[in-house]
């Protein structure tokens, strides 16, 4: 579905990303893992189209994207959960749901995707004419969610999505994520909580200063002495 191919990447000249390749096949769920500046976030921006590469090559269904702009790569299928949610504080839950679906059309998928979302996420159904600012950090994350799930995507990316929650909703919300997979849809997520990554994810990359040191199996990576030795303090 999704192929990353040889993808150097990075701000003002300097790249941040080197000669990084991966691939996401349909319906799996893929992890990114690594430390805070690894360049982990970097890749689903450029992925994304929020910034171009230096060099490489992306490909989503056969076709090269790495050109396109960020609103013609939605189009295609590839929604993005962004790091720190970046939910439109001032606008209701449902206005933000209404944004999410903002490249389709028909009204009626739009009414039955809105009912899909409060069927997944009751609490956005209880808080829908809330301004989204006065929501918990989990429930705004929640929105993030449902509202790049309101694009129907093929493919998801997710940046970082436990930043910033408590325990209990970092739970949550890799419950959802487990959710999503079920439903048919490929994830892309990059994460900082490596072993609760690995054990939700079907493949995985480890980055390590901007560059994959490691893929395979995400279980297999888990009892890896690279895993427990450089994230898991073991």
């Amino acid at each position: 579905m999704l192929r990353v191919k040889n993808l150097t990447v990075g701000y003002n000249s300097v790249p941040v990303v080197f000669d990084v390749s991966i691939e996401v096949k349909e319906g799996e769920f893929v992890a990114i893992i690594g430390s805070n500046g690894a360049g982990k976030s970097t890749i689903l921006k450029t992925i994304a189209g929020l910034l171009k590469p230096m060099s490489g090559e992306i490909e989503f269904l056969g076709k090269k994207i790495h050109t396109l702009p960020a609103h013609e790569i939605v189009k295609l299928g590839i929604a993005m959960v962004p790091e720190g949610r970046h939910v439109f504080g001032k606008m209701s839950v449902l206005d933000n749901l209404l944004m999410g679906a903002y490249t389709i059309k028909d009204k009626e998928r739009i009414k039955q995707n809105i009912e899909k979302m409060f069927e997944i996420f009751p609490i956005l159904k209880e808080r829908q004419n809330q301004k989204a600012e006065t929501l918990s950090g989990g429930e705004q994350q929640m929105l993030a969610i449902a509202r790049a799930l309101m694009a129907e995507p093929k493919l998801l990316l997710v940046d970082e999505m436990s930043l910033g929650l408590m325990p209990l909703m970092v739970e949550k919300v890799f419950d959802i994520m487990i959710k999503v997979k079920s439903t048919g849809i490929s994830i892309l997520m990059v994460e900082q909580r490596v072993q609760e990554s690995l054990e939700i994810a079907d493949r995985a990359y480890v980055l390590q200063t901007g560059r994959i040191v490691a893929e395979g199996e995400a279980r297999k990576l888990l009892e890896s002495d690279l895993i427990k030795r450089a994230y898991l303090g073991m």
